[in-house]
C-alpha cells in the first residue's frame, strides 16, 4: 500500500510498523519495501498483542520494545527515514505510571525518534499538562496531538473506553440528549472537537494527527470549522502528469506522452532503472522498459466486468461505438485508459468523435496550446507566473487499408511526425531521428524551460507490445468461438497504432484534415468468423470478407 501511493499515486505517506508477530527478517522486508518506494517516514511501534492473546508477547528473533525497533532503523537508514514514536498523556492498558511512560518516551527518542504522535484524547488540559512534563525531561522532538473525531455516539464512548481517556463532563452532557442521533452527534461532535484543536494550536502546537478510521466525513466536518479544508478539489499540478514520490524519483520531470493514460503501467515498467530523467530524456534503451508480464501491467477487471463494461461487439461499427461512448463520457476507461476522458479534449471532442465514427480508433491525444498561463485550471500546470505550451498530438489504431493514404497525405510535410507500427513490428516513420521530440513544455519565472512530455522510437515500440497486449486481453475477456473475441483479435493482429505529432503549436486543429475523406467501408456488416480465422483482414479491401475494406472518397491535396 505504501509503495504504491508513493510510486504511482505520488502520495506522501508514513508506514506504521509494528513489533508484533514481527520477526526481524519481516520487519526487514517491510523497511526494504518502504526504502524503495520512496517512503521516509516511519512511525515505529511495540503495537498491541493479537486478539487471541490477553498480553503481549515478542515473536522469537524480532523486537521487544519500540525503542529496539527505532534503533534498528536508525543503524541500518540512518537518516533516511523520519521515525516517530508514540506517546501517552493519559497511560497506555498496560502500563498507567505516567514517569515510566515518560522514562520510555525519552528512550525512544534518545534511540532515533525524531516526532511523537499521541494517543487519541478529548481533556485538552490533561494533554497540555502532559506536554510540559515532557519538555521538561528534555524532549524537544514535534508532538503531534492525535486526534479522534466523533462519528457517532456509541462509538465516542468505546474508543474513548477502549483508550482509557477522561471525558470531559460538558462534552457527556451536550451529547447525551442527542445519542441517538447520528447527525446530530456528528455536528456537535465537531464543534467541541474544533474547539479542543484551537486550543491546542493557540498553545503553540501547530500540528494536527487525525484518526479517521476509514471514515472521512467527520474528519471533513472538523478541518472545514476549522478552516482547514477546501470544499473543492485542488487543480494544481506541478507537471502535466502525476509525479512519482518513489526513490530516486522525485526530480524526474520527463516521461514518454504514450503511457499518459496508465500512470502504474509506466511506473511498474520502469521501476527498476538507477535514475529518472531530469531535464532532458535520456537514451531508453539503457536500462530497458520491463517486460509485460510484471503485475499491474495487463487488462484490470474480470472477463465478465469487462464484458459488461465494454459489450460483446461483432461489427466494426460496435468497436467504433465503444470508443464513441468513452468520448462521450458514457464509459469511464478503455483498455488503453485507467480514467475518464481528460477535459482538455473538450476542444477537440468533435474531431475525435468524427474520427472514430469514420473507424479510426483514437486512444491517446493533446490539442494544441501556445502559451496557455500556469494556472490555468484545465491545461495549467507548474509554478505560478509561467506559460505551457504543448503541440497537437493523436494516437490511434487504423486498417491496413488505410496506412498507405495517411501516409501519403503527410508526405514530406515537416510539421508532422509520425510513427506507425503494427504486432509484428513493421515500423513506418518519417522521423528525422531516434531523439526525443517535446510535445509539451513550460517556460517559468527563474527557471530554464521544462519539457515535461517527449515522443521518441524506443518507447513508443517498448509502448507498441503494450498496447497490443491490452487489445488481446480485451479479446480474451470473450470466449474462444465468440464473434467479439475474433473481432477484436483481428484488429490487434493486423491494424498499425499510429501516432501522429503537429509540430506547429499555433495551429489548433492541424491534425485533423489529413483525414478528410478518409473512411471504413462497411463497418456495419457482421464478422465473419470463418474469414478471421482464415486470416482475412478486417478493413482491407484486398479481401472479400464480410466486413470489407476502406476506400478513398476524397483525393488528398496535390
Amino acid at each position: 500500500m505504501v509503495n504504491v501511493a508513493q510510486t504511482t499515486y505520488g502520495l506522501e505517506t508514513c508506514m506504521h510498523l509494528t513489533c508484533t508477530d514481527m520477526a526481524k527478517e519481516k520487519v526487514d522486508d517491510a523497511l526494504d519495501q518502504a526504502y524503495k518506494g520512496g517512503c521516509t517516514n516511519i512511525l515505529a511501534l511495540r503495537g498491541d498483542p493479537p486478539r487471541e492473546k490477553e498480553k503481549w508477547e515478542a515473536v522469537e528473533g524480532g523486537f521487544h520494545y519500540a525503542r529496539d525497533l527505532v534503533r534498528y532503523i536508525k543503524e541500518k537508514y540512518q537518516d533516511h527515514f523520519d521515525i516517530g514514536v508514540a506517546g501517552y498523556p493519559e497511560g497506555m492498558e498496560d502500563q498507567q505510571d505516567e514517569e515510566i511512560l515518560l522514562d520510555h518516551l525519552k528512550e525512544k527518542v534518545d534511540a532515533g525518534g525524531t516526532f511523537i504522535i499521541t494517543q487519541m484524547f478529548y481533556d485538552v488540559d490533561i494533554f497540555l499538562a502532559w506536554v510540559s512534563k515532557v519538555r521538561a525531561r528534555g524532549i524537544t522532538v514535534p508532538i503531534v496531538p492525535g486526534i479522534m473525531p466523533i462519528q457517532t455516539h456509541a462509538a465516542f464512548l468505546r474508543r474513548a473506553n477502549w483508550s482509557n481517556c477522561h471525558i470531559p463532563q460538558r462534552w457527556m452532557d451536550e451529547l447525551e440528549g442527542i445519542k441517538n442521533d447520528d447527525a446530530a452527534v456528528r455536528e456537535v461532535g465537531k464543534g467541541l472537537v474544533a474547539e479542543m484543536c484551537r486550543q491546542i494550536i493557540e498553545a503553540g502546537i501547530p500540528h494536527l494527527h487525525f484518526y479517521t478510521m476509514n471514515l472521512a466525513q467527520a474528519t471533513r466536518m472538523v478541518l472545514e470549522e476549522l478552516g482547514l479544508a477546501s470544499s473543492e478539489t485542488p487543480t494544481k499540478k506541478t507537471l502535466p502528469w502525476r509525479p512519482s514520490l518513489g526513490l530516486n524519483r522525485r526530480d524526474e520531470n520527463v516521461r514518454p506522452i504514450f503511457w499518459r493514460n496508465r500512470n502504474k503501467s509506466y511506473i511498474v515498467r520502469t521501476q527498476d532503472w538507477d535514475e529518472f530523467p531530469n531535464g532532458r530524456w535520456g537514451d531508453s534503451r539503457s536500462p530497458a522498459f520491463g517486460e509485460l508480464d510484471a503485475y499491474g501491467i495487463g487488462l484490470k477487471g474480470t472477463n465478465a466486468a469487462n464484458i459488461k463494461l465494454w459489450g460483446q461487439p461483432d461489427s466494426l461499427r460496435d468497436v467504433a461505438d465503444i470508443f464513441i461512448r468513452y468520448l462521450n463520457g458514457d464509459l469511464k476507461k478503455l483498455p488503453w485508459s485507467e480514467g475518464p476522458i481528460a477535459g482538455e479534449a473538450d476542444t477537440i471532442k468533435s474531431d475525435l468523435l468524427s474520427l472514430n465514427s469514420r473507424g479510426f480508433l483514437t486512444i491517446n491525444s493533446q490539442p494544441s496550446v501556445n502559451g496557455i498561463k500556469s494556472s490555468d485550471p484545465v491545461y495549467g500546470w507548474g509554478p505560478h507566473g509561467g506559460y505551457v505550451y504543448q503541440k497537437a498530438y493523436l494516437e490511434f489504431f487504423i486498417s491496413p487499408s488505410l496506412i498507405k493514404q495517411l501516409i501519403a497525405r503527410i508526405g514530406d510535410n515537416e510539421d508532422f511526425t509520425f510513427y506507425a507500427v503494427n504486432k509484428a513490428g513493421d515500423l513506418k516513420t518519417n522521423a528525422p531521428s531516434d531523439g526525443p521530440n517535446a510535445v509539451t513544455w513550460g517556460v517559468f519565472p527563474g527557471k530554464e524551460i521544462v519539457q515535461p512530455t517527449i515522443v521518441e522510437t524506443v518507447s513508443f515500440l517498448a509502448w507498441k507490445d503494450e498496447a497490443f497486449r491490452l487489445g488481446s486481453d480485451w479479446a480474451r475477456c470473450h470466449g474462444v468461438s465468440s464473434p467479439s473475441r475474433h473481432l477484436i483479435d483481428a484488429i490487434m493482429e493486423n491494424w498499425y497504432l499510429v501516432n501522429i505529432v503537429h509540430n506547429d503549436f499555433h495551429q489548433a486543429h492541424g491534425i485533423f484534415p489529413l483525414f478528410e475523406g478518409l473512411k471504413l467501408d462497411d463497418m456495419d456488416k457482421t464478422a465473419d468468423i470463418a474469414s478471421l480465422r482464415n486470416g482475412v483482414t478486417i478493413g482491407d479491401t484486398s479481401n472479400t470478407a464480410k466486413i470489407q475494406g476502406a476506400t478513398l472518397t476524397d483525393h488528398a491535396p496535390a
